[in-house]
């Protein structure tokens, strides 16, 4: 059964410092359905990857199946530090693991789904920074991009929390709280209980392929308060759902040859236009899609004439929106 289930992001980032306690929540992963009836189960079950070239079993790390929380089961010393990096000078380590998704709860070893997400964690050399020494950017964003890609045609669901886990579980002196700056009519809700965004409804690649908003974070410390904004940004994915179209209705040519042609004279041309799909590369895959045909039972027409494809990207314009799409012309 080919999964539906699916994540907003490739990848994630955050910093782990060394004696953060066991228990320590490090960040939250979301996913998305194919349908309302899917439930979603996470699962850590790949070895630290260091380098390339070196992975270690994973005794720190562990994901709580039906929330997606990633956490400290184990408090980080220095020694084991030492152990995770390439030498115990390096001030930071780099490991690498991997989150995958299945719609039923795992069972022991299942690590092969396609669903995977990977998760970057950057190992540091120091305890945790006091929370006044931090900048207004640190106590409300990671160093990731806010940017998520959503599938067209899917149920809504949640794929973002705002709020970071481990400065809500450092920090509880400071007030932080956050806005989620939209046009109106926008399909994404924010809710300022758990700071969580939803996508509110079924979205329509062909309608709009990108949504810019802005999410605005306000830190109050006493009287004292800070704001920092940062893009927040939705990618729409395609998904093949819309049939190309005809400019003027018909899907054939008639070509009038006079005598005398030269080689590679054009006698007629047809034009399709592909909504949906904007050129995929190798461009061998989008010429795939549709074929031209000369349609004749005279052999000696098959052989002194083809029909030549090109395409290219174009843009559309629905609703005051950019659209990718392809124009085919034979």
């Amino acid at each position: 059964v080919a999964l539906g289930l699916y994540f907003p992001r490739k990848e994630y980032l955050e910093n782990v410092y060394i004696d953060e306690p066991a228990g320590m929540p490090l960040l939250r992963i979301h996913a998305l359905k194919d349908s309302h009836e899917e439930a979603t189960h996470f699962h850590l079950c790949q070895n630290l990857i260091i380098s390339r070239a070196r992975s270690h079993e994973n005794n720190w790390f562990q994901i709580r199946e039906k929330t997606g929380l990633l956490y400290l089961s184990k408090s980080l010393d220095r020694e084991d530090f030492n152990m995770l990096s390439v030498g115990n000078w390096m001030p930071l380590s780099k490991v690498m693991l991997y989150v995958f998704l299945s719609s039923h709860p795992f069972q022991e070893k299942e690590c092969d789904s396609a669903t995977r997400t990977t998760v970057f964690l950057s190992l540091i050399n120091a305890t945790a920074p006091a929370c006044s020494s931090l900048t207004a950017r640190q106590l409300c964003f990671t160093e990731m991009d806010l940017s998520f890609h959503i599938k067209e045609n899917k149920p809504p669901g949640t794929f973002h929390q705002l709020q970071l886990p481990s400065v809500h579980h450092l920090c509880q002196n400071l007030s932080i709280s956050y806005k989620l700056l939209a046009a109106e009519g926008v399909p994404f809700r924010y809710n300022e209980n758990t700071t969580s965004v939803r996508v509110t409804q079924r979205l329509d690649r062909e309608e709009r392929e990108r949504y810019e908003l802005i999410a605005k974070c306000t830190v109050r410390e006493g009287f004292r308060e800070m704001q920092v904004e940062v893009p927040f940004l939705v990618n729409v994915l395609d998904e093949d759902d819309s049939p190309p179209f005809l400019p003027n209705g018909t899907d054939t040519a008639d070509a009038v040859v006079e005598f005398n042609r030269k080689e590679g004279t054009v006698l007629a041309t047809l034009t399709v236009y592909d909504a949906d799909t904007t050129p995929i590369y190798p461009l061998e895959s989008s010429r795939k899609k549709y074929t031209g045909t000369i349609i004749t039972d005279d052999p000696w027409i098959s052989e002194t004439f083809r029909v030549e494809h090109i395409f290219d990207e174009i843009h559309f314009s629905p609703n005051g929106s950019q659209v990718r799409g392809t124009r085919h012309e034979y």
